[in-house]
């Protein structure tokens, strides 16, 4: 994934440094919401750019509202429409070509987390269980977590209520509890 836009004549070298510091400061997060978004490696890849390239121009026409500040709830909503469009189009293609089910479950073994050996068994059950859990549940914990969102950010970039974000963080998280309390005698931290 290409973190810098390509430099143009309108970008002054302050805000092509401020573009890359918050780039840098937020990519992975970011990166990580996509990935559970997407069904694929590639289309997180994919939907990231299509976001941070909204963004890049919205911001360039003079059309965005809110400052630096709104960048990353705005990235966050245009990664989860982009994701949803990315889906329909998926599903459709499947349709079209009647891939079965089977050849599909390959596509969504893609880890979502990357630890230094690569052999983290505690981020891969917990991995495993984000993925078990409802999207609508483990969005909002994602974006809590590992986003850093408020629950108020996460209600406007959801489009839900604040009462519903706390609900679905709250009943996936203890959804994850009992999922990992039943498995973590196997694992040695």
């Amino acid at each position: 994934m290409n973190n810098t836009l390509p430099q143009d004549d309108e970008y002054e070298n302050g805000s092509a440094r401020d573009w890359e510091a918050w780039l840098k400061e937020h990519a992975a997060r970011i990166y990580l919401f996509a990935r559970q978004q997407a069904r694929t490696q590639e289309d997180a890849e994919d939907i990231v750019q299509e976001a941070l390239v909204r963004l890049a121009r919205k911001e360039a026409s003079g059309e965005f509202i809110g400052g630096r500040e709104a960048w990353l709830p705005f990235v966050y909503t245009s990664i989860r429409r982009i994701a949803i469009d990315f889906r329909r189009r998926d599903d459709r293609r499947t349709r079209r070509e009647q891939t079965s089910a089977d050849d599909t479950t390959d596509l969504l073994n893609d880890p979502w987390f990357s630890s230094e050996s690569g052999e983290d068994e505690l981020r891969n059950l917990l991995d495993r269980q984000l993925k078990k859990l409802p999207g609508k549940f483990s969005e909002v914990i994602i974006l809590k977590i590992w986003g850093e969102q408020t629950f108020q950010q996460i209600a406007d970039t959801l489009g839900i209520s604040l009462n519903t974000v706390a609900s679905r963080y709250r009943y996936g998280l203890e959804q994850l509890r009992k999922a990992i309390s039943g498995q973590k005698d196997d694992y040695q931290y």
